[in-house]
């Protein structure tokens, strides 16, 4: 686990507009002895049945999505402006067709079976609470459904309950 030191969700002293939106975040899960992640900058932090949770969406077609599919507990890896060259490529190559992880020369540890990366500066563990395939038809504002799922397939959305942060 490197350095982290375990805090609170209410600790998170980070916006959370910047952290997912501007700085990105890795979404990372383990299947069969194998660990993939991709960089998302969708979703967002709150409260939700009276717990702290995170909000992720990840496409049908995405890779990732088998791995936090199968399993019930995934992480959300923030780093630095420093690593956005490195968010980049793990967005753009899927792990079906590379090791990303060896490739990109990120360092990752298991912390109970779940991919930490060592030099992100947060690290949210989360377990999964709710999942729910985006649906054309609840486009309340159709301008969105035609902007962005026009040659793609729909988001799935993710609500997980952030069980532990650690933090450098």
């Amino acid at each position: 686990m490197g350095n982290f030191k375990l805090i609170k969700p209410e600790e998170l002293a980070n916006n959370p507009f910047k952290m997912i939106g501007t700085e990105w975040m890795l979404i990372a899960a383990e299947k069969e002895g194998k660990i993939n992640a991709m960089t998302a900058s969708w979703g967002g932090l709150g409260i939700l049945w009276n717990k702290p949770v995170a909000f992720i969406f990840i496409r049908q077609t995405r890779y990732t999505k088998e791995f936090v599919d199968s399993n019930e507990r995934l992480t959300l890896n923030f780093f630095e402006g420093e690593f956005k060259k490195e968010l980049g490529y793990f967005g753009r190559v899927s792990g079906r067709d590379e090791d990303k992880i060896k490739v990109s020369g990120m360092e990752v540890s298991l912390e109970d079976g779940l991919p930490i990366f060592e030099k992100a500066k947060k690290c949210l563990i989360c377990k999964k609470l709710y999942t729910q395939k985006l649906e054309e038809s609840s486009f309340l504002d159709k301008r969105i459904k035609e902007q962005f799922y026009t040659n793609d397939t729909m988001h799935s959305l993710y609500v997980a309950e952030i069980e532990k942060v650690l933090a450098h």
